[in-house]
């Protein structure tokens, strides 16, 4: 597996619809397509409009992959990348 970040920019009006996205994107990656996909982490972001949009981090076997999941969760995939590298000065802070 390869670690992947994910734009998905614009995708929701607010926290509660994030949530259930959330909730159909865990579904699928863990019923569905556990040897494919595995969701880490999600860091969320307001949008120049106000909504939501998020930066995903997946494992998954290829970016075809990640966009299937994208597609069985209805869920937006603007962006795949390949991380090639990782540089942690420090650990993530805990929100606020």
């Amino acid at each position: 597996m390869s670690l992947y970040v994910i734009r998905r920019p614009y995708g929701w009006a607010d926290a509660d619809e994030l949530g259930i996205a959330a909730q159909r994107s865990r579904r699928v990656g863990d019923d569905e397509m556990a040897d494919d996909i595995r969701w880490i982490r999600s860091y969320v972001v307001r949008e120049e409009d106000g909504s939501l949009g998020t930066f995903c981090i997946y494992d998954a076997t290829s970016p075809e992959k990640v966009r299937e999941h994208a597609e069985r969760a209805d869920l937006p995939a603007t962006e795949i990348h390949e991380v090639v590298d990782t540089v942690v000065v420090r650990p993530d802070p805990l929100p606020v």
